[in-house]
This record gives structure tokens, C-alpha cells and sequence, in this order.
């Protein structure tokens, strides 16, 4: 099939979940499709700057065709406006206009979706809350696959979304709790939908080092933190839960590591290492005692299923149905609900080695069931071909006299 893959940002240099899916998808599919990537030429998912030039390019054997961003975004109208809409009772038109002022606003991306749309079987759009979806979609909703990354945020509540979310021809879901979320705010249930998940490929066996580790002086005993230090990540209650607990466990550090968008306390048994290499992540994730993921909304934690690769358990934030959920159905964890929780759940983790690395091998098992790269592109492969068949069904019925 030829395939379009639609975007905000894309590149081997981009960190984000939803850019991370794509682009490992589009990878994995082209063998067998003919994909090409439409996105923009924005880098930075806070400012929409343009830094990659506009026009043709190729990533990793993939056509990239990029679009500038026609502005910047507008932070204190996209502020106010946010505050606007998600009081509820907005008209429509306020709520279009929080999509336009999310951006990325590529006008050129809708322009060659409107012209060249139809020369494609299946458009795939990544993540219902940006404005390449939200005004791209429906210029080729007979043939669109959404996946929408939807979380349990203010923004899903929007009233402008049952429409948006009947329009699509199938969806591809990462959770359960997820599917769950958007079939809830449409019409009707999807048409045609699978909960796919990402894969991941196994981690090669053998023993873990530390030595990438030693020059950081990380110490033996760590939970661990990796991703994004945001408050949108949850990351300021987890600085205040771990600094009550860390009172009582001097034996325990935090290790944060990632892109610090918030202040660190300055604390001894909080490390903030920022932005790391890839082996020093991996060495991160399979020497850690749990990964703590604070989060208030996700859609799909990778991150978790990348600390399961690594049989590593799981502290997680239980408010986000999605976490819960995904620690729930592999048993690969503990999940708090209030700061006391927390604590007991770190003290059970940290003082029961054989319970915990029992957890850490039940997450494992649930990524060999569920989350290797054959099975998850066999389920999007499988989505593809329904909704191209069922497309080509009634284009058929349709020219009958």
C-alpha cells in the first residue's frame, strides 16, 4: 500500500512518545509499504521553531517531507486560552482555535494534504491534540487511520471532539484505557479499531554493567526517574514525596535523568544527571532497584515497558488509570495512590530483593507476551489491511449502477 504518515515533529534526534511510535513504525512498515512521512520542520515541541529545512529528506531509508511552521507559538494566548476552553461552555469556534494555537500551524501541510491526499490508500495521523490532525483528518477521512495517544487530560474533554473522533476510518489504540477513553467521547463506537501497543526488541543477555555508571557516582542503591523533569510529568510531587521518605531511607537516592524543565531541590540523595547517552540509560534502567513513574496521564508509558525489558519493577503513580493498569495486568509493580503509599511501596520494593526481582521478572514475561515488535506490527499490519479493504469494498459498491 502507499502510505502517508502524518506527524508534528519527526527525526532521529526527537524525543517524544507519539514521534518515537511513528518513526519506529514507519521504519519497520516501509520494507513492505511504500511510506512517506508528512510533518514540519519544527524541532522543539514548546516553541514550533522551524530548524529543519522544508521540502524532501530521508530518514533512515524513509521520505520525510517537511513543512515550515507559518509562527511560533503565541505562550500567553495559548495560556489564556487553555484556561478558556477547558472551563467548559466555549462555542466551537474558541475551541478550533485552541488546536490552531497548540500548532504546530502548518498551512503547508494542509495545502498538499487537500491536493495530494487521495494519491495515498491510508493517511495515519499521530496524536488527535495538534493541528496537523485535528484540521488535517478530515480533508481525508474516508481513508485516515488516527491514532490519537489520548490521555486522561483536560483537553479530551473538549466538546468538539465526538465529532473529530467519529470521522476516522480506524483507530490504533496503545491501551486498553486508552480505547476505553475515546470510544466514551464518540457517537458510536470506532468502525474499526485494534489496541496495538509499540514494541521493543530484547535486551541482549549477559550481565548488566555499571561501569558506564561509575564516573556519575551513581550509587548502588537508586530508584530511578527517566524521562522529562516536568511538573506536566508529575515530577514536583515526586520531588516532594521522595524528600519526606528520603528522611527516614538515607540508604536510598533519586536519580532523575533527563531534560530538567523544573527546579531540583538541592538535596544528597537526589541526582539530576539531564540528558544522557544511551548507554548510560541502559545501564540506568537495568541497575536500577524500580523505576518511579509519577505521571498524571499517559496513553502508554514506553518508558515502563522499557524497565520490564530489563526486569525491572515498577512504582507507579495509580491515579493514571493507564499506569495502573499496565502494572496490573503484568504484575511488574506497585502502584501509590496518596505519599504514604509511596513510602510503603519503596520500603517493600527496596527491603524484599526476592519479591522485587520476581516483579521485575513478571513485567518481563508481560513485554515477551505482548510488546515484541512481530506481534505489535502484525496487529497495526492487520488494522491496515481492514481498513483498506472495507475502504475498497464500498468505493466498489458505490460505482455499482
Amino acid at each position: 500500500m502507499k502510505l502517508a504518515f502524518v506527524v508534528q515533529r519527526y527525526g532521529a534526534s526527537i524525543a517524544g512518545g507519539s514521534e518515537t511510535h511513528c518513526r519506529e513504525l514507519a521504519e519497520r512498515l516501509s520494507p513492505r509499504h511504500d511510506i512517506t512521512v508528512l510533518t514540519t520542520c519544527a524541532k522543539d515541541y514548546v516553541t514550533w521553531a522551524n530548524e529543519f529545512p522544508p521540502g524532501p529528506a530521508a530518514e533512515n531509508g524513509v521520505p520525510v517531507l517537511r513543512f515550515p511552521v507559518a509562527r511560533q507559538r503565541r505562550m500567553k494566548v495559548f495560556s489564556d486560552l487553555s484556561d478558556e476552553v477547558f472551563e467548559g461552555g466555549a462555542p466551537r469556534e474558541r475551541q478550533e482555535e485552541w488546536f490552531r494555537e497548540n500548532g504546530p500551524d502548518a498551512p503547508g501541510l494542509l495545502e498538499y494534504l487537500r491536493a495530494h491526499g487521495r494519491e495515498f490508500d491510508l493517511v495515519a495521523f499521530w496524536t488527535y491534540r495538534y493541528f496537523q490532525s485535528y484540521f488535517g483528518l478530515p480533508l481525508v477521512a474516508d481513508r485516515a487511520v488516527l491514532l490519537p495517544t489520548a490521555e486522561e487530560d483536560a483537553a479530551i474533554n473538549l466538546d468538539v471532539l465526538p465529532d473529530f473522533f467519529d470521522k476516522p476510518a480506524g483507530f490504533v489504540f496503545l491501551t486498553p484505557e486508552e480505547e476505553r477513553l475515546v470510544s466514551d467521547r464518540t457517537h458510536r463506537p470506532p468502525r474499526l479499531s485494534v489496541v496495538a501497543g509499540i514494541g521493543l526488541d530484547p535486551v541482549p543477555p549477559g550481565p548488566r554493567p555499571r561501569s558506564p555508571l561509575d564516573p556519575l557516582g551513581v550509587p548502588a542503591s537508586y530508584l530511578l526517574y527517566l524521562g522529562r523533569v516536568d511538573r506536566n510529568k508529575g515530577c514536583d510531587a515526586l520531588l516532594d514525596n521522595f524528600q519526606h521518605y528520603a528522611a527516614a531511607r538515607p540508604d536510598v537516592t533519586l536519580v532523575l535523568a533527563g531534560p530538567v524543565k523544573m527546579q531540583i531541590p538541592d538535596h544528597p540523595q537526589i541526582r539530576a544527571l539531564g540528558y544522557v547517552s544511551d548507554e548510560v540509560r541502559e545501564a540506568l534502567l537495568a541497575n536500577a532497584r524500580a523505576l518511579v513513574v509519577p505521571s498524571w496521564y499517559e496513553s502508554l508509558s514506553i518508558v515502563l515497558l522499557e524497565a520490564w525489558n530489563h526486569a525491572v519493577p515498577a512504582l507507579v503513580n495509580g491515579r493514571c488509570k493507564v499506569l495502573a493498569g499496565q502494572v496490573t495486568r503484568a504484575n511488574g509493580g506497585l502502584y501509590y495512590m496518596f505519599p504514604a503509599e509511596f513510602d510503603e511501596a519503596a520500603d517493600y520494593l527496596l527491603d524484599h530483593p526476592d519479591r522485587r526481582d520476581a516483579l521485575g521478572r513478571q513485567g518481563l514475561a508481560y513485554v515477551e507476551r505482548e510488546y515484541r515488535w512481530p506481534d505489535v506490527l502484525a496487529r497495526v499490519e492487520g488494522l491496515l489491511q481492514d481498513v483498506f479493504r472495507t475502504r475498497t469494498a464500498r468505493r466498489a459498491q458505490a460505482a455499482r449502477p
